[in-house]
C-alpha cells in the first residue's frame, strides 16, 4: 500500500518570539525536533530539522526575521507615521544633546541614524527609540572635558569626537558582554534611592552649566578658571556673581525660549487630555524654527547671540577610536562602564513598559546585546552612546508604532535630513539649544517629588541618606564621584543582602503541633523552653554562612535580631536546637563544612542538634560532609512535632 506524503512545500509557521525568556534556548532546542518530523516514516528528517532549528535561531538572534515577514501595510502607516513625529522631536534634541556631549552638533545626528539602524533589526522592544540622552551625553562630556584638560587639548573638536567614539566603542563593547553572559539582571541592581539621587543631582548639574550658555557667560567663566574642574555649587555661585555682566539679548533669547517650551507642554499635557492628537505635536521644532527666523530676521547674530552656523562633520567615514595613552584608556573606560549599566537600566524600563502594554513578550539579554551592537558599530562612525528613553518612546507608540520599522523610518529620515536639511539651522541661536536641554533635565525631576513623598510615607529613612549622599556627593564634589558613589553604594547593597542569611525563630501555637515564626505572630507562637527551633528560608552557599554562626548566636541570646547585640541575654540557655531546612533548596561545600562546624560548636557546649525535613537529594551531601554521622542518624525527621517528641522522652525512639 503507497502512502502519500504529505506536501511539504506548505511552511510551517513558528514565532521564536513565543521564547523571549532566559530559558528561551532551552525550549527552542525542546521544541524544534518535535516539529521536524516526516510524516512518510514518522522519523526525524535531518535536513528539515537543520533548517528549521536555523530558522528558529534565525528569528531569536536577529527579531527582523520574526516580525517582518508578516508585515503589513496597514501597519506601515502607523510605523510611518510614528516615524515622522519622532523625527521632529529627536532631530533638535540630538543636535542639542550633541553640545552638552561637548561634540560637533552633528555628531547627534549620528547617534541617531547609526544606532537606530541597527537597533531596528536586532531590537526586541517594537516602541523603544533609541539615540542621545541628556544624562548619557552629560557622563560623554564630563569625560570628554576631563580627557581634554589632562592632554592640553581644551577645546580641540577632534580629540573630543576621539575621546568620545572610544567611550561609546567601550559601551558597546561592554553592553554586548553583559547580554552574552546573561547579566540582564542589571537592570535591578541598581537602588532606587541611590540612581534617584544621582540622576537628580546630574538634572540640576545639566542646568546650570547651561546657564553659563544661556547668559552667555561660558568664555568668561573659562578665562576665570571655572570649567570642568569647578564643582556646580562653585559654578552657581558664579553665575550669581557675575549676572550683572550677562549678555541681554542672549539671556532675552535664552529664557523666552524656554519659557516657550515649559508653557507648551504643559498646555499640551492639559489639552490632550481632551483632544489626544495634541500631544504629536512637536513643540522643539517649532520653538527651533520660529527662534532661527527671528534670529535671521532681526540679524541676532550680529548683536552677540551666537548660532549654531555651518554643521558639517567628517560624515559616515570609518575611523576606529584610538587613545593617546593607557591612562586615558582606563579613564574612557570607568566611564563607559557607568553608561552601560545607566543606560540598559533606563532603556529596559521602557521596553518592559510597552512589552507589557502590548502584551508581547522581551528578553533584557537580548536587549543588551542589541544595544551594545548598535553602540559597537556607532562608534567607528563617530556617534556617541545612544540608549532608549521614556519621552520619546512614549511619543512613538502614541503616534501608532507598531513593530521596530519605526525606529528604521526615524533613522532614515534623519539621514534625510542630514543630507538636505542642515542648512537651515545655519542661524539656530545656541540659546535656544542650551533651553532644549534644560527642558530634558527637568524631565528627569519629575518622579523626585513621588518618590520622596513615597519614602517618606513609608518611613524609609535608610532611602532618604542614600538618596542624599549620592545628590551632594555630586552637586559639591562632581559627577565623577557621584556616579563612583552611586554605582559602588548599590553593589555593596547587593552583597550585603545577599550574603545575609534569612534564619528565623519558630515557635508553637498554643496546644496544637503547629510552628510559626515568632516575629510574625508574637501573640500566638511561645518559644519552646530549653529548645531553639530555627528556620533556614534559603539555600546555603559560599557567600550566605560566613554570617551564619553570628545570627544564630544573636538568636539564641535575644530571640530577635532586631535587638542591639550589646544589650543583656533575654533568652534561657538552651539545650537542643531544631533546624527545619524544608527550604533549604541547595548546599554548596562551603555552606556543608559551616554546617558540620556549628553543629560541633553545639555540641562541645553539650547542646544537642536535630534536623526536620532533610531533603532526598541533599541526604549524600550531609552524609559525604560526616554532618549525618555527627549529628546522629536518629537525630533526622520528617516534622518539628516529631523532633520535639523524641526530646521528651530523652532521646527514646517511637516504639
Amino acid at each position: 500500500m503507497s502512502h502519500t506524503p504529505r506536501n511539504l512545500s506548505t511552511p510551517v509557521e513558528f514565532d521564536g518570539s513565543q521564547y523571549d525568556t532566559d530559558d528561551d534556548e532551552q525550549q527552542l532546542t525542546e521544541v524544534t525536533p518535535l516539529m521536524a518530523r516526516d510524516v512518510s516514516d514518522s522519523r526525524p528528517n535531518k535536513k528539515i530539522e537543520t533548517w528549521l532549528t536555523f530558522k528558529t535561531r534565525l528569528r531569536y538572534y536577529v527579531p527582523v526575521f520574526s516580525w517582518l515577514p508578516t508585515y503589513s501595510l496597514q501597519t506601515f502607516w502607523g510605523d510611518f507615521a510614528a516615524g515622522l513625529t519622532v523625527t521632529a522631536i529627536l532631530l533638535p534634541s540630538a543636535l542639542s544633546y550633541s553640545v552638552l556631549a561637548k561634540l560637533p552638533p552633528v555628531h547627534g545626528l549620528y547617534s541617531v541614524i547609526i544606532p537606530g539602524l541597527i537597533y531596528s533589526f536586532l531590537g526586541t522592544s517594537r516602541q523603544l527609540v533609541i539615540g542621545p540622552e541628556a544624562l548619557v551625553s552629560m557622563l560623554v562630556g564630563s569625560s570628554v572635558s576631563q580627557q581634554q584638560k589632562y592632554l592640553g587639548k581644551e577645546g580641540d573638536p577632534e580629540t573630543a569626537i576621539m575621546i568620545a567614539g572610544l567611550v561609546t566603542f567601550f559601551v558597546g563593547i561592554l553592553t554586548f558582554i553583559l547580554g552574552i553572559v546573561r547579566l540582564g539582571f542589571l537592570d535591578s541592581v541598581l537602588s532606587r534611592a541611590l540612581l534617584r539621587g544621582f540622576i537628580s543631582a546630574v538634572a540640576l548639574v545639566i542646568m546650570i552649566e547651561q546657564f553659563l550658555t544661556m547668559f552667555r557667560l561660558s568664555d568668561m567663566a573659562a578665562e576665570d578658571g571655572i570649567g570642568h574642574a569647578s564643582s556646580t555649587v562653585e559654578i552657581f555661585i558664579y553665575i550669581i556673581t557675575h549676572l550683572h555682566v550677562a549678555h541681554r539679548l542672549t539671556t532675552i533669547v535664552s529664557f523666552s525660549s524656554l519659557a516657550f517650551l515649559l508653557l507648551f507642554g504643559r498646555l499640551k499635557k492639559r489639552i490632550a487630555k481632551r483632544w489626544p492628537n495634541v500631544q504629536f505635536i512637536p513643540e522643539i521644532l517649532i520653538c527651533v524654527i520660529i527662534f532661527t527666523i527671528l534670529c535671521k530676521t532681526f540679524e541676532w547674530n550680529k548683536n552677540g547671540v551666537y548660532i549654531l552656523g555651518s554643521v558639517k562633520g567628517s560624515g559616515f567615514r570609518f575611523r576606529i577610536p584610538i587613545a593617546p595613552s593607557f591612562p586615558h584608556l582606563i579613564d574612557c573606560f570607568e566611564t563607559a562602564a557607568l553608561i552601560s549599566v545607566i543606560g540598559f537600566v533606563e532603556s529596559i524600563v521602557v521596553t518592559k513598559t510597552y512589552a507589557t502594554k502590548h502584551n508581547y513578550a522581551v528578553s533584557a539579554n537580548r536587549e543588551l546585546v542589541a544595544l551594545g551592537t548598535a553602540n559597537l558599530i556607532g562608534s567607528f562612525f563617530q556617534s556617541f552612546p545612544a540608549y532608549g528613553g521614556m519621552a520619546r518612546s512614549g511619543i512613538n507608540d502614541r503616534a501608532g508604532a507598531r513593530t521596530q520599522l519605526s525606529g528604521f523610518i526615524n533613522a532614515i529620515l534623519v539621514l534625510l535630513c542630514l543630507f538636505f536639511l542642515l542648512d537651515a539651522f545655519y542661524y539656530l541661536p545656541k540659546p535656544v539649544l542650551a533651553s532644549i536641554v534644560t527642558v530634558a533635565a527637568i524631565s528627569l525631576l519629575d518622579e523626585l517629588p513621588h518618590d520622596l513623598y513615597f519614602m517618606y510615607k513609608i518611613k524609609a529613612w535608610k532611602d532618604y541618606a542614600l538618596l542624599l549622599l549620592t545628590f551632594l556627593s555630586t552637586i559639591f564634589i562632581s559627577t565623577e564621584y557621584g556616579t563612583l558613589i552611586s554605582v559602588a553604594l548599590s553593589l555593596l547593597l547587593v552583597v550585603k543582602h545577599s550574603t545575609y542569611p534569612r534564619i528565623t525563630l519558630l515557635g508553637k501555637i498554643g496546644e496544637t503541633d503547629k510552628f510559626k515564626p515568632i516575629k510574625d505572630f508574637p501573640d500566638q507562637a511561645e518559644h519552646v523552653e530549653g529548645v531553639l527551633v530555627v528556620r533556614i528560608a534559603e539555600p546555603l552557599y559560599f557567600a550566605n554562612t560566613g554570617q551564619l554562626k553570628d545570627r544564630l548566636r544573636r538568636l539564641e541570646e535575644f530571640g530577635d535580631m532586631s535587638v542591639h547585640p550589646s544589650e543583656e541575654a533575654r533568652m534561657s540557655p538552651i539545650e537542643n536546637v531544631i533546624f527545619d531546612i524544608e527550604t533549604m533548596e541547595e548546599v554548596d561545600a562551603s555552606a556543608a563544612q559551616i554546617l558540620l562546624e556549628i553543629v560541633e560548636s553545639y555540641q562541645q557546649r553539650r547542646v544537642k542538634v536535630y534536623f526536620v525535613k532533610l531533603r532526598e537529594n541533599q541526604k549524600k551531601l550531609f552524609v559525604r560532609a560526616g554532618i549525618m554521622d555527627r549529628v546522629g542518624h536518629d537525630h533526622f525527621f520528617k516534622r518539628i512535632p516529631d523532633a520535639l517528641d523524641y526530646i521528651n522522652r530523652g532521646g527514646l525512639s517511637i516504639g
